[in-house]
């Protein structure tokens, strides 16, 4: 099986399906990241030699996240992180199809369309749009994820509301993803946040009591074929 995770930033990616992506790496399946933007550049009006060096830096991070995972394959791309509202969506879908059709996955993981982050919304919109079920797609899955401080703090309504429908037990895999998450330790925040280590970790237990596993990750189903 090819498993691809599309997010929008670096630290989405561990932070949403981080346990469940190394499970399928442990399983054999083969597993590839594709970030769309470094998330570095949100934070810079222009590209300084300190943006370029925190740049660098958030990449560095990825690599090693990946490599934690077991994922074979991390992508980059170079769009600024929380701008994407001012790029053509199209663009971003074209970025994805082109994804899609190099690794031809058949599961893709990404971003619940209903986060706060706008990054987070668009890129949701963009795999559902590039992975749309045509005849010729390979992708038979699409799965989406939470991601702590923008899922649980988007507008609340009743028609984007995170509504999990699938649980990977990832009790075997928990370790595995606090220690890609601590490769982004910039990213990480003290309590009462809900981006720190400790609730990182006791989400993931909750989530298990809540489905009857010791720690899980939730998903949102979007698309299955069988």
């Amino acid at each position: 099986m090819k498993v691809l995770c599309v997010a929008a930033h670096p630290d989405d990616e561990a932070l949403g399906a981080g346990g469940t992506l190394a499970k399928h790496a442990a399983e054999g399946d083969e597993v590839e990241v594709f970030l769309v933007s470094d998330g570095a550049m949100a934070r810079y009006e222009q590209e300084t030699e300190t943006a370029m060096e925190r740049r660098a830096e958030r990449r560095a991070e990825a690599e090693t996240a990946a490599d934690i995972l077991g994922v074979s394959n991390l992508t980059v791309l170079d769009y600024w992180g929380n701008q994407l509202d001012d790029v053509a969506l199209i663009d971003i879908v074209r970025d994805v199809e082109s994804k899609i059709d190099s690794f031809q996955p058949n599961v893709i993981y990404t971003h619940h369309y209903g986060d706060l982050n706008i990054d987070h919304e668009l890129v949701a919109r963009a795999v559902r749009t590039a992975a749309r079920p045509t005849t010729d797609s390979p992708v038979d899955r699409i799965l989406s994820f939470e991601t702590l401080s923008a899922t649980e703090w988007g507008m609340p309504s009743a028609d984007n509301a995170f509504q999990p429908t699938t649980f990977v037990d990832i009790d075997e895999y928990l370790t595995q993803k606090m220690n890609a998450i601590n490769a982004y330790e910039s990213e990480m925040r003290d309590r009462p946040h809900p981006r720190n280590p400790d609730g990182i970790r006791n989400n993931a237990k909750v989530w298990g009591d809540k489905s009857g596993l010791l720690a899980a990750e939730p998903f949102e189903l979007l698309l299955e074929r069988r």
